[in-house]
């Protein structure tokens, strides 16, 4: 599976931004799918998951109520809707995918896309 990673840019604090990830392959229904970020100097975090149907979303603490989660099967993408961005949202924001479980963790996901970056100015 190849992940290609788009939608990021700058926006004012408050503002909102949708982030796709576009998967080549046929499997891509199979997959579970995560979100990560990484802030320059720290280490990448989740930022929020989803299981191969859609069915469950997990998302972490920094970001509920602000991002979801989404997936279009038929279209191979992957979403991630942020609102009410923060100067602290600032990263580089990389989807991932997992052939086996749904997960938080980075290290279980099989494959990765290039990021994109998004920043958010105060």
């Amino acid at each position: 599976v190849q992940l290609q990673a788009s939608g990021g840019g700058l926006v004012q604090a408050g503002g909102s931004l949708r982030l796709s990830c576009a998967a080549s392959g046929r499997t891509f229904s199979s997959y579970a799918m995560g979100w990560f970020r990484q802030a320059p100097g720290k280490e990448r975090e989740f930022v929020a998951a989803i299981s191969w149907s859609g069915g469950s979303t997990y998302y972490a603490d920094s970001v509920k109520g602000r991002f979801t989660i989404s997936r279009d099967n038929a279209k191979n993408t992957v979403y991630l809707q942020m609102n009410s961005l923060k100067p602290e949202d600032t990263a580089v924001y990389y989807c991932a995918a997992d052939r086996v479980v749904t997960t938080t963790f980075a290290l279980e996901y099989d494959y990765w896309g290039q990021g994109t970056l998004v920043t958010v100015s105060s």
